[in-house]
């Protein structure tokens, strides 16, 4: 295999159908419906919970399946433009059973100096990154988790995907865009509360989200088509980040100030 330099500069990709997008939230947010509207989408379905979506799904229910299901993917025999891991924490319990009874053990720590640890890790990392490179967008789902933050001056609790730390950071430093789906109150003129369904996509103390593109404005409502619009408009708040449709929502916080 022969290596050239580069002569020029690498382009950045601003087309959102190449983009990998992690969305975490909640069960019965709306993160499938969410994730069924990208163009082309094909779920790769690691647990049930699809029924209720008019979708094209591959039955992925052991490692072996997913694989397969990778490797028809990237034959590229299809009209497919958007994978959607539907959830990635299920998708990574199989990779570990998988290495695990690969190995004959049961569990990874089963293998002395953390070699059970490091070869699991170095499946995930290996099959995510391959989906990743291929020309096509890619969606992973996870459910949300609350994690007490320890630190010199104190703890604090941070909501993030429910996958193992091992598995969390493999894909936290895959992804362009983390999306965190969470639901606010808000309140009418006439003082009723509803309840509204966002994502947020920035970094923040208390919840993981990000936007490596910087297209994003802080908080979007939990709608594809919106979520479109906001990452291929040019327009954004700038004290707030936060679109139009977004600062009409008026949050009712907790007393950590975290909004619910």
């Amino acid at each position: 295999m022969s290596v050239a330099l580069p002569t020029e500069a690498s382009k950045p990709v601003t087309e959102l159908g190449k983009q990998t997008i992690l969305l975490y939230g909640s069960p019965k947010l709306g993160k499938s419906s969410f994730a069924s509207k990208a163009p082309g989408s094909l779920f790769f379905e690691c647990e049930p919970g699809l029924n209720h979506l008019e979708v094209f799904k591959v039955p992925t229910y052991s490692w072996e399946a997913f694989l397969e299901a990778c490797k028809l993917v990237a034959k590229g025999d299809h009209n497919f433009k958007t994978i959607v891991i539907d959830t990635v924490d299920n998708a990574f319990k199989m990779c570990s059973d998988y290495v695990c009874a690969k190995h004959g053990i049961e569990y990874e720590g089963d293998m002395g100096h953390g070699k059970g640890w490091a070869l699991v890790k170095n499946e995930w990392h290996r099959v995510l990154t391959r989906l990743a490179s291929l020309p096509y967008g890619l969606i992973l789902i996870s459910h949300a988790v609350d994690k007490t933050i320890e630190t010199r001056t104190g703890e604090y609790t941070k909501t993030q995907p429910s996958l193992p730390d091992r598995a969390r950071n493999v894909v936290l430093g895959l992804v362009d865009i983390i999306l965190y789906g969470d639901s606010i109150a808000k309140k009418d003129a006439a003082g009723n509360v509803t309840i509204e369904r966002v994502v947020r996509t920035k970094p923040h103390p208390t919840y993981e989200a990000g936007d490596r593109t910087g297209r994003l404005p802080e908080l979007l409502p939990l709608d594809y088509e919106q979520f479109v619009k906001a990452f291929n408009s040019p327009a954004r708040s700038s004290e707030t980040g936060t679109s139009s449709a977004a600062k009409s929502s008026t949050p009712a916080s907790t007393p950590s100030g975290k909004a619910k």
